[in-house]
């Protein structure tokens, strides 16, 4: 296989994965280390990698990846998260999804729940439940996102501090080695923390491939919140983070294995 063709197959796997390894690379295509070294560092100079010890991780960037592409990245794994995380959502309780594909794959699993009210700015979200018969769906207000079909800004802010909810799925972009929660957008990040303000419990779902990620803007840290669904377990320092601040984790991969 030539460079020109292993290249588009080597970022698949680091959208899909997080991050790719060296090792990992080379049995993979059939070639020697050197050889993925030189891909790797071809791959960085075109901004489209980031090299770290024994591989390479997405490029930061400032900007998120494309939509489309969100929403392929670890599909499988979304649904298994998002399967886990409205089992934590009783009947009749009042929820808030935000912006993100993984908050999508919540609502297309809550469609067996009743006499739900659920509050999103995510237009996906309120389309995937708007046939459904899980119960009371309301779209806050904002200015719409074409990227995403999502709505930010103040008047979403103020939208959700007229509500009490009973819980809130929180989505981010990146976790990093401090447990920060990380977005791209300021808009989109305000919205978050309103969450945190206006929600009993916040349930944050994140895949793998967000402990691996980074991105400019702040949300909250992961001790600020009270659940975090994953399909993998968490880097050992978060997961420690995470039991001194009592935030409880719950690891989605036995939902895959069964898929």
């Amino acid at each position: 296989m030539s460079t020109t063709f292993r290249h588009p197959d080597i970022l698949e796997i680091a959208r899909r994965d997080g991050r790719v390894t060296v090792g990992g690379l080379a049995e993979r295509f059939g070639v020697t280390s050197q050889t993925i070294r030189r891909d790797l560092a071809n791959l960085t100079r075109a901004g489209a990698l980031e090299r770290v010890h024994g591989g390479a991780v997405l490029a930061s960037g400032l900007t998120n990846l494309e939509y489309a592409a969100r929403r392929r990245l670890n599909a499988v794994e979304k649904q298994a998260i998002g399967r886990a995380a409205a089992t934590r959502i009783p009947d009749g309780a009042s929820v808030f999804l935000d912006i993100g594909t993984t908050s999508e794959a919540v609502a297309r699993a809550l469609s067996a729940h009743r006499g739900l009210m659920v509050v999103t700015n995510n237009l996906h979200v309120a389309e995937i439940l708007r046939a459904g018969a899980c119960g009371e769906v309301i779209v806050t207000g904002g200015t719409l996102r074409a990227a995403d079909n999502g709505l930010v800004g103040p008047l979403t802010v103020q939208s959700i501090e007229s509500f009490r909810f009973d819980c809130a799925v929180l989505a981010c972009s990146a976790v990093d080695e401090t447990g920060d929660l990380l977005d791209f957008d300021l808009q989109e990040v305000q919205v978050g923390q309103a969450l945190l303000r206006r929600a009993r419990e916040v349930v944050l779902v994140a895949d793998r491939s967000k402990f691996r990620r980074n991105a400019p803007v702040r949300i909250a840290n992961l001790a600020d919140v009270g659940r975090v669904v994953s399909d993998a377990a968490l880097p050992g320092t978060l997961a420690a983070l995470c039991a001194r601040a009592g935030v409880t984790i719950e690891i989605a991969i036995d939902a895959i294995k069964k898929k």
